[in-house]
């Protein structure tokens, strides 16, 4: 029998596996990793995701349209009319979250805040990653004493408490000058050098386990360079992980942003805001019961660093697949009434599942389960099976409304 004289037998739900092809095309935005997380997620850790990044995503609208939403400038001490604000007032109609001991506005400086530490925080992320992925794919792939002293370096640093050392960084860089640009640059790289070693880590450890894989010796062998070698294949494969550490020491980097302004380290309030700086001024204010200084600018990096964590610990979750929560087969797939299954009859008694072959050249086979009788099956055919087709199996075919079996 020809392959264009084939049997076609229609089994129910089989547009629904042709929605399941492999090779069916993906759009560009189901491939970024927080799209396909939340496409996946189900129950609670859909829930932590959602909320996380609605959270995120808040603060970042407001350092964005931070000149809109904010009533004053970060440093503005006076209205429009020339009048000095009131120090330390309570909440009121001119100043929805009170005023500082300076005169600061306390809802300005809470909003500019966001920015400041938007900025600090992207900063950090993008240098740390650059210098701890290039680091950790060198000393992965070359191996030698390049790797050895890399780590020992990467070790010394990560031995080293992350708020000190940063501290430490941020004396050496802004040299005693904390201005708007030299503050946050100064901020942003301490926090790099703090987590350089943790993506240095993350990276070497998949490069020396893929390092030997068969597609990276095939490509040794084809004459692949060592920079398309380190690239499309080691970089590509060594960084599902990242961004659960991206999110991960985002949210720690806020907190080291705010330990170094809380100490003195941070930014003059003259040249930008920042959170921590006001938590510092707000420590007296405290204590004779003025409540607000301190509350807002600690309720914002709470908020923040709550947002960036669940977003974190979620994608951790999904990375990790004996936390990951599967969708039932139902939700995937569909009812069981969907398909030719019955599921009244007991397992004893049913037939073996009925199953069309479409290979070039071969006949299309119904196999029985030994002592059963054959199911009956609904087929439209030019012309009967050839006997020679498989010879250890029964084939049937309809012809004139009657079965016909073949040996």
């Amino acid at each position: 029998m020809t392959e264009s004289t084939a049997t076609k037998v229609g089994v129910p739900g089989d547009k629904r596996l042709g929605d399941l092809k492999v090779n069916k095309p993906t759009p560009w935005y189901d491939k970024m990793p927080i799209i396909r997380d939340l496409r996946i997620a189900v129950g609670w850790q859909r829930g932590m995701l959602i909320t996380g990044l609605v959270i995120t995503a808040f603060f970042i609208l407001i350092a964005i349209f931070a000149p809109v939403i904010a009533p004053y400038g970060y440093a503005q001490m006076k209205g429009a009319d020339g009048v000095a604000f009131p120090t330390q007032s309570a909440p009121g109609p001119g100043h929805i979250w009170g005023t500082t001991v300076g005169g600061y506005d306390v809802f300005s400086r809470t909003i500019w805040g966001a920015r400041t530490a938007i900025i600090a925080i992207v900063i950090a992320v993008v240098l740390s990653i650059f210098a701890g992925v290039l680091l950790g794919l060198v000393s992965g792939y070359f191996g030698g004493w390049v790797d050895r002293v890399l780590v020992v370096i990467a070790d010394a640093i990560y031995s080293f408490p992350s708020l000190l050392l940063a501290i430490l960084m941020a004396i050496m860089i802004s040299g005693g000058q904390s201005g708007l640009w030299s503050g946050i640059l100064a901020s942003g790289i301490s926090i790099t050098v703090v987590y350089i070693p943790q993506y240095f880590r993350t990276i070497r450890a998949e490069v020396v386990r893929i390092k030997s894989s068969a597609y990276v010796e095939s490509a040794k062998v084809v004459g692949a360079s060592t920079w398309r070698i380190m690239t499309r294949h080691l970089l590509k494969n060594s960084t599902r992980t990242l961004p659960v550490i991206l999110t991960l020491n985002s949210s720690e980097a806020i907190l080291t942003l705010a330990g170094l302004g809380f100490l003195g380290f941070g930014i003059e309030p003259t040249s930008a805001s920042e959170w921590g700086y006001d938590l510092n001024r707000s420590v007296a204010d405290v204590t004779a019961g003025i409540w607000w200084t301190a509350v807002f600018p600690g309720l914002a990096i709470v908020l923040i660093v709550l947002g960036i964590t669940l977003v974190g610990e979620s994608l951790n979750d999904l990375a990790d697949p004996r936390l990951r929560a599967r969708k039932s087969a139902g939700e995937v797939i569909g009812s069981i009434e969907d398909t030719s299954v019955d599921p009244s009859e007991k397992p004893g008694k049913a037939n073996e599942a009925v199953a069309e072959l479409q290979f070039a050249g071969k006949s299309q086979v119904v196999v029985e389960m030994p002592g059963e009788k054959p199911s009956s099956v609904a087929a439209e055919a030019s012309e009967t099976h050839e006997s020679s087709a498989l010879p250890s199996a029964k084939t049937t075919a309809s012809e004139d409304g009657k079965d016909v079996n073949h040996d």
